[in-house]
């Protein structure tokens, strides 16, 4: 492989070789002769977290099988399978995530160490899922570290930016099988945010998607339901006619506003019922770039209302809408969410279209909202800033540095960001 490119086009590796090992002993050899290394799963990242010229390396073939735990409370999966992959074994076997996302192409290694989450108040993100690893150390050597074994590791982990070595297996928490109930409506923004502590309450997932340059927003409820037969639909909103859109806008910046504001009618009502691994996944088509920032909830909303005021100002052509979810507080040393309860606003626009300016402007609002960003997406946070936001990044750097002292499987980027003092560039 000459080349290897992230889902959205916009980071391109150039790795000395790559290679999709099929047991631990090919990929113990592949990570003890390695002077750098990374791993790549489905590409989601919209950071150069793959971005190497060492070796790259994908788990998607390794060896392994699903493994339920005697009291079904968890299961050990390949480190390397997709979240699809995982939850469809998963539903086989009688049981469930406790939550996802949107989409699920991602590798689980790779959703758990940049803290991918879906949406729900009391629900945290797929890293607190996590219960235990079997990690290969840059010696190629493994070990497996949990909350009684090797515990510091194990915290460290949980959310890791793959610095500490490669996951092949990993234990995730999960629960009894169960079906979902979802809702799609259109509702105007102002009588969302009325309604929106009573929303929260009580519905076990909550999320909406707002576009700046319109009124309706799009509500998304998920809960618990019976069996209502075969599902019938299989994604909650078809894109191909939003696609069009954001090539005429593309095309012709100017008319973004008037064409964005036909995307949401008032009066829309859907609703379907299936297993939960199917119903939260959908089919997402249109490429895009995407920042997130992830919030105290009391600044969520005003963060939101400020961001489209200023793309209203400016007439800027943002083509994509915001969403807007809420997730759970945790203890993870590079949570986002270890501050508390947490409201995540995600800003996207056309692939086609220019973004780096308009997320930096973007970026500076959310901040000033006492906002961090999620790993994976889009952001230019500084060493400096990563001191700030994260007290607890002196305890992973100590760990880090002593499971991986030449940064082997640090980055450019990565060691930009946490000072990793790598080996094979002093060399």
């Amino acid at each position: 492989m000459n080349e290897w490119k992230n889902w959205s086009g916009s980071v391109t590796a150039h790795p000395s070789s790559f290679a999709r090992p099929r047991t631990e002993a090919e990929l113990a050899a592949i990570v003890a002769r390695a002077s750098k290394l990374r791993v790549a799963g489905a590409g989601h990242s919209f950071m150069p977290l793959c971005e190497t010229d060492g070796a790259l390396i994908s788990l998607a073939d390794l060896e392994g099988e699903l493994e339920l735990s005697p009291d079904r409370r968890s299961a050990w999966a390949p480190a390397g399978w997709s979240l699809a992959k995982l939850t469809a074994a998963l539903w086989e076997h009688g049981v469930s995530l406790v939550n996802q996302g949107d989409v699920d192409p991602q590798a689980l290694a790779g959703a758990m160490a940049t803290g991918t989450h879906g949406t729900g108040a009391e629900l945290g993100s797929l890293s607190t899922a996590a219960r235990a690893f079997r990690l290969m150390l840059a010696d190629g050597s493994v070990v497996t570290c949990s909350a009684s074994e090797r515990t510091d590791l194990f915290q460290a982990q949980r959310l890791s930016l793959g610095l500490l070595g490669v996951a092949t297996r990993i234990e995730v928490a999960v629960m009894p099988a169960y079906h979902l109930e979802e809702r799609v409506e259109s509702h105007h923004l102002d009588a969302v945010a009325e309604r929106w502590d009573e929303l929260a309450r009580s519905n076990r997932h909550v999320e909406f998607w707002v576009f700046p340059y319109g009124d309706q927003a799009i509500l998304k409820l998920l809960n618990p339901a019976p069996e209502e037969g075969p599902l019938k639909r299989t994604t909650d909103m078809d894109d191909r006619a939003f696609g069009v859109i954001c090539d005429i806008c593309a095309a012709l910046p100017f008319a973004t506003p008037a064409l964005q504001r036909t995307i949401v009618r008032p009066g829309i009502r859907q609703r379907r019922v299936g297993p939960a691994y199917r119903i939260f996944p959908s089919e997402r088509n249109v490429r895009f770039e995407e920042m997130e920032y992830e919030l105290p909830r009391a600044n969520a909303w005003p963060a939101l209302r400020e961001a489209i005021g200023w793309i209203r100002k400016k007439r800027l052509p943002v083509t994509f809408p915001f969403e807007f979810r809420l997730v759970a507080g945790d203890d993870i040393w590079l949570s986002p969410f270890n501050n508390g309860p947490g409201a995540s606003i995600s800003m996207h626009q056309y692939a086609k279209m220019p973004w780096r300016d308009l997320f930096a402007e973007g970026e500076r609002i959310f901040r000033a909202h006492g906002g961090r960003p999620h790993w994976a997406k889009r952001h230019t946070l500084t060493a400096q800033d990563v001191e700030t936001f994260y007290p607890d990044v002196s305890r992973f750097r100590a760990v880090r540095d002593a499971h991986d002292s030449e940064g082997k499987f640090a980055n450019a980027h990565l060691a930009a960001l946490f000072g990793v003092e790598r080996a094979w560039e002093a060399a």
